[in-house]
């Protein structure tokens, strides 16, 4: 578990190729937080970027959100740990199978199953839209108590279903949030969205924060003045 504020972050790498990956993360290097390696970085430079950031001493997130028959997830999730990477993402909306099978696969590596339940960018009629009629709550809460009733050990949820999460499952789970902006600033396409301080007080284990820091002329003051925030609300 993170001991300090900064070991909480997880910056979101949004990058179009490694190149402005690694320029954008190095100035963060050291400083204790995570870096997200997501769906455009990934697919532009393949498994080759997850070394590279290995390579530096990252702590890497790989967040490809893998949602297929159990077979395939399990050996994608095998493909994962073999990376070295910390956290590695499922969409728990797979179903029981496909998230035990997932799990067992990481199975004595060092790598933390997550499973997503809602995106931040989908709000009640989003839901309806593809065919749930439960609120976003609801829908987090019977997914995380699935995931769990299959092995699952954490959760990526918007910061709006950090509290009823904790309500219900205690610290049994993990709870990875994006969705995190400043007060203020320009939620872009997330719905379901919070300041770093009341995501903290609200029981969240780690913060995926992407153009709050990534965006700033300084990334690493950016980086830093959230991480107090983080702090003075953790106290």
């Amino acid at each position: 578990m993170p001991s300090s504020a900064k070991e909480k972050i997880i910056v979101a790498v949004d990058a179009p190729d490694a190149g402005a990956a690694l320029e954008l993360a190095r100035p963060l290097l050291g400083e204790g937080c995570l870096f997200k390696i997501g769906l455009q970085l990934f697919t532009a430079e393949g498994p080759s970027i997850v070394e590279k950031f290995r390579a530096l001493g990252a702590r890497v997130f790989l967040d490809l959100k893998f949602h297929d028959i159990p077979n395939t997830a399990r050996e994608a999730m095998h493909s994962a740990t073999r990376l070295g990477v910390e956290m590695a993402t499922i969409h728990l909306a797979g179903g029981p199978r496909m998230v035990s099978d997932a799990v067992a696969a990481a199975q004595g590596t060092p790598t933390l199953v997550l499973g997503v339940t809602v995106l931040t960018s989908m709000d009640a009629a989003s839901l309806q839209a593809v065919g749930v009629e439960s609120e976003p709550e609801a829908q987090v809460l019977r997914l995380a108590g699935m995931g769990l009733e299959n092995g699952l050990r954490g959760v990526v949820a918007s910061p709006l279903e950090i509290a009823p999460l904790r309500a219900k499952f205690g610290n049994s789970l993990k709870i990875v949030t994006p969705g995190v902006r400043l007060g203020g600033s320009d939620h872009g396409d997330q719905k379901r969205v919070m300041t770093p301080a009341d995501a903290i007080r609200a029981g969240a284990d780690f913060l995926v924060i992407g153009r709050p820091i990534t965006g700033a002329a300084s990334p690493l003051e950016a980086l830093r003045s959230i991480a107090s925030e983080m702090e003075a609300a953790m106290a």
